[in-house]
């Protein structure tokens, strides 16, 4: 995505990660596409993005492998794009950068709680991680939830609207 490596981090895995997903209109993008969203129309309205710099971040997150674009519909031609086995692999990234920053917030500040939705023991609440064999995946919209993908463990996050400020 951005091409802002320096030739001498280009063996670093944090510079190549940051080199693929280190925009943020991409990481919103996985943020949708993990809550079930794939459609273009779906991805500008949630997001409020212009349709150009949409389908500029598209273009390029399906170059990189992170998203599939699949044609669902012929005349006139629409597509769709789909996670990857890739951009699957994103999953704990995001979660766990949203739970980061959602920590830091006041109570009445944070918009979105992160919910264990798997049966047995309870990961350690004070660490926005889950406990070894279980990962914080995640479903953060305030929309109606999107079938989970194959593999998805049961954990959520859900976006709750801002409450009004007195």
């Amino acid at each position: 995505m951005a091409q802002k490596i320096r030739l001498e981090d280009r063996e670093c895995p944090l510079s190549a990660t940051l080199g693929l997903v280190g925009e943020w209109w991409t990481l919103l993008i996985l943020h949708d596409a993990f809550d079930g969203y794939s459609r273009f129309d779906q991805f500008q309205e949630n997001l409020g993005i212009s349709s150009s710099l949409l389908t500029s971040r598209l273009k390029r997150m399906v170059g990189a492998g992170l998203l599939e674009r699949r044609q669902y519909q012929a005349n006139p031609a629409r597509y769709e794009y789909l996670l990857t086995e890739l951009g699957r692999s994103l999953r704990p990234v995001v979660v766990v950068l949203a739970a980061w920053g959602n920590a830091r917030l006041a109570p009445r500040e944070r918009s979105m709680v992160l919910v264990d939705a798997r049966p047995g023991p309870r990961p350690n609440r004070s660490s926005p991680t889950a406990q070894p064999g279980g990962a914080w995946t995640g479903r953060t919209s305030s929309s109606p939830p999107a079938p989970a993908p194959a593999g998805h463990s049961g954990t959520a996050t859900q976006r709750h609207p801002k409450p009004p400020q007195p």
